[in-house]
């Protein structure tokens, strides 16, 4: 949208003000941690809520991908296919997982990053649109793109997300073909005779301004000149979801706003979507029993029995969630702490400086904002087993 051009009224932005599921499942939690063991939960209806959420109000927006790396969830699966979304995928293994639990009918989109060529062949054969991001898988194996639709991944030239790590666009991304030098990427297409049916790009992760889809959608249609086979664009996802409080929710009203205004002149261009973390970060939370108590040198750790091996977020990237005590939950809070887990490493440290009430061994604390690229980056690291999963249906 131009500067000179006036924007239709609109509500504000909302705040992130809803209780959040787990305080209303608060028994079942308690219950579900009887042997003392750490669980990442998900909220199976939250999920359906986050989907409806998008599908309701982003009428601009023709298909919904799930990016199942967030949360390859058997259940979860099942939850999102059941709302009518494709899945998106990022490997040979997820097509194939995703085949396996949701059948033939799924769409699947593949679009890897610098895999072999191999993969991309099962993948077509199982039935996947391929997104390539480079000439290479072309110049290295022509006949296995030779008449196929393929889309194509256009860096645009800038990224955007909470942390340096989850930006997948600009000069410092391995991700996508920079839309400035096209020619290599043109040559091969050409000369392997594949045929471009779709343009795609994705800025990062954790956006929260409204208006990045629209822009990215504005410079993908630049290409069309290009491409003139080309159905339909991919936006991308980094859909954003409130963290910390007071924060603000992402603006859909706007988004779609937006949108809308860029569709009008697309002549019937199809708009896709392909969020992952929008749709489950807030349906997930990690519980884990407090196993220590103790002061040093004036600083207080609560120590839980799981940690980074758990979810790597926070040391990964410095990522934000919000901690209770579940125990004493709205008791008022008489310090900060510093919650760790048991991992041999500085950086196992979940939460710094939080607020907590009196807390003691045996209480369990709730990490927020699990269901997203928690149990997906676990490991078994120092030999720990990671937190196991359940999932609530109601």
């Amino acid at each position: 949208m131009s500067g000179n051009e006036p924007m239709a009224a609109r509500p504000s932005a909302p705040t992130a003000t809803r209780s959040p599921w787990w305080r209303m499942e608060r028994r079942r939690l308690t219950r579900l941690m009887h042997d003392g063991r750490p669980r990442f939960v998900y909220h199976l209806a939250t999920i359906s809520r986050q989907v409806r959420l998008l599908q309701q109000q982003l009428g601009s927006v023709d298909r919904l991908f799930y990016s199942m790396k967030a949360n390859p969830h058997t259940r979860i699966l099942q939850v999102v296919a059941a709302h009518g979304l494709g899945v998106e995928c990022v490997s040979l293994a997820e097509v194939r997982f995703a085949r396996m639990v949701l059948g033939s009918r799924t769409p699947i989109l593949f679009t890897p990053s610098f895999c072999a060529v191999e993969e991309y062949a099962e993948a077509l054969q199982l039935g996947a649109e391929a997104v390539l991001d480079g000439p290479e898988p072309l110049e290295q194996a022509p006949q296995v793109f030779a008449g196929r639709e393929v889309g194509l991944r256009i860096d645009l030239g800038r990224g955007a997300g909470h942390h340096a790590k989850v930006r997948t666009a600009g000069p410092a991304s391995k991700f996508g073909h920079p839309i400035d030098d096209l020619e290599p990427l043109v040559a091969a297409l050409e000369h392997a005779g594949a045929r471009v049916v779709g343009l795609s790009a994705h800025a990062g992760s954790g956006i929260l301004d409204a208006g990045l889809w629209a822009e990215s959608c504005r410079d993908l249609a630049t290409l069309r000149t290009r491409f003139e086979t080309v159905r339909w664009l991919d936006l991308g996802g980094g859909l954003g979801v409130p963290e910390r409080d007071g924060q603000q929710a992402l603006d859909l009203g706007r988004m779609e706003h937006e949108l809308s205004r860029v569709k009008e002149r697309l002549g019937g261009m199809e708009l896709r979507l392909e969020p992952g973390r929008f749709f489950v970060s807030e349906a997930g939370v990690l519980v884990a029993p407090v196993t220590q108590v103790r002061r040093k040198s004036g600083v207080g750790y609560v120590g839980v029995a799981t940690g980074m091996n758990s979810l790597i977020r926070p040391a990964l990237y410095g990522a934000w969630h919000r901690i209770h005590n579940l125990t004493r939950l709205d008791e008022t809070p008489t310090g900060c702490w510093q919650i760790v887990g048991p991992i041999c490493e500085s950086g196992d440290v979940l939460g710094s400086d939080r607020p907590l009430p009196e807390t003691r061994p045996g209480d369990l604390l709730v990490i927020e904002n699990a269901g997203a690229y928690g149990a997906v980056l676990s490991s078994s690291y120092n030999l720990r087993s990671p937190a196991e999963e359940h999932v609530l249906d109601g």
